[in-house]
């Protein structure tokens, strides 16, 4: 009954903003490599000390 409004309504998200968003995403990634390779080691070495610790 109130599907096939919701279906033939064309106000969906379209290629280029997801293409966007991951083009601001990737070069965000590519802007702080190091500084999240970093936080990635941090936190990967306590958990292995603390669960060593048990």
């Amino acid at each position: 009954m109130y599907v096939m409004p919701f279906l033939k309504e064309e106000d969906a998200i379209g290629v280029v903003e997801i293409i966007l968003i991951l083009v601001v995403l990737i070069s965000l990634v590519i802007i702080f490599k190091k500084q999240l390779t970093s936080l990635v080691n941090s936190i990967l070495s306590k958990i292995t000390t603390q669960s060593n610790s048990i």
